[in-house]
């Protein structure tokens, strides 16, 4: 309803008066115009009247309350135009894009058109409280489930996700202690749990849980006070302890790098009494093969030698013998030699004409 205008009639009075005239407004073309805008608003009625739009981000359920089939139809209506009769039938839209509900106590966040709740408040497990800010973003995925078993309008929200969000956070979060909420992947994995947990009590009402976010959480002044503190101290124990493991480890290093210094001074000594050994080896078998070389050039020239005397002891050998001291005696104009008695010359007689020249001394053999 629209409120009426007390001043209207004064100030009607008052152009009548001053008879102020009110130009009449002509529709050019006479009644064929008039009668065309009729038939436009009669369709413009007709379409708003019998029509519903379903938009592309919605989902439509229809409620017969006059005919044959008369209650909430099974069937889920796209986008796109849907008829409706006045009075026998209804037409209920649900969303069908992603929806969130944020538990916070902040008056704006990220999602300025998101269903917003009171923040979770809960329990952990060592008996502190904290404020949990949460975003949920979860989706209508059985629109007639929804419909009949909670209800149209909003009332998924206030039926459906409301009462369940945070009793599933206490029940999860709640096992965390104050410190474990400073742990990402613990915190992570117990916030995945309340999105199981969500999904356990709501599959069955058409309403599946996408993601569940802890944004924020926030302590007494007093406790976060002494995490902060605590956690202070835990980084001074774990930086001593790092110190003391670098420390540790790099005495390793030291002992490492000195037991392959030594090791490399022993391979070194190794290879040096290697190649000493090898240079004695090869002067020794170099001496050895010279040595039996030269035994055998020795046995060689004594086994001529002896070959030589055997053949000049053999037949012939005296003749040999005369045929050489006549080469002996070729170099003399004349020698006279007595032929007889105890000094006579036998040129056969080599011992003797040793002697006789002073060549062997006598008695020498």
């Amino acid at each position: 309803m629209t409120e009426e205008n007390p001043q209207g009639p004064q100030l009607f009075n008052m152009m009548k008066k001053r008879r102020i005239a009110i130009p009449k407004i002509r529709i050019p073309g006479g009644g064929k115009f008039k009668y065309l805008i009729i038939a436009i608003a009669v369709v413009v009625f007709a379409y708003n009247l019998l029509f519903v739009y379903v938009q592309p981000n919605e989902f439509g359920i229809k409620v017969v309350r006059l005919g044959i089939s008369r209650g909430v139809q099974q069937e889920v209506y796209t986008a796109g135009l849907n008829l409706v009769i006045p009075g026998m039938q209804q037409m209920y839209r649900l969303p069908r894009d992603v929806q969130v509900l944020e538990l916070t106590d902040y008056p704006r966040t990220a999602a300025d058109q998101a269903r917003k709740d009171r923040v979770a408040h809960i329990q952990t497990s060592d008996g502190f409280f904290v404020d949990v800010d949460v975003s949920i973003l979860y989706r209508i995925v059985d629109p007639y489930l929804v419909f009949t078993k909670i209800g149209p309008g909003t009332l998924f929200e206030d039926n459906g996700i409301i009462p369940k969000a945070e009793p599933a956070l206490k029940e999860t979060l709640g096992k965390l202690t104050t410190e474990d909420f400073y742990n990402s992947p613990l915190r992570v994995k117990k916030a995945q749990e309340a999105r199981d947990l969500l999904n356990a009590e709501l599959s069955s009402k058409g309403i599946e849980v996408e993601q569940v976010l802890v944004r924020y959480f926030r302590y007494s002044p007093e406790i976060q006070k002494n995490i902060e503190e605590k956690k202070l101290k835990d980084q001074l124990v774990f930086t001593n302890q790092a110190a003391a493991r670098a420390a540790k480890e790099e005495a390793q290093l030291k002992k490492i790098v000195q037991e392959g210094k030594v090791s490399v001074d022993v391979e070194m000594e190794q290879g040096r009494a290697y190649v000493t050994r090898k240079i004695a080896e090869k002067d020794l078998y170099r001496r050895t093969k010279i040595a039996e070389a030269d035994l055998l050039v020795k046995l060689a020239e004594a086994e001529k030698v002896r070959l030589k005397n055997d053949a000049l002891k053999g037949v012939g050998s005296e003749r040999m013998v005369g045929l050489k001291m006549a080469d002996v005696y070729k170099g003399l104009d004349l020698v006279v030699l007595p032929s007889d008695g105890q000094s006579g010359v036998n040129p056969l007689d080599l011992d003797n004409a040793l002697k006789l020249f002073d060549v062997r001394k006598g008695g020498a053999q």
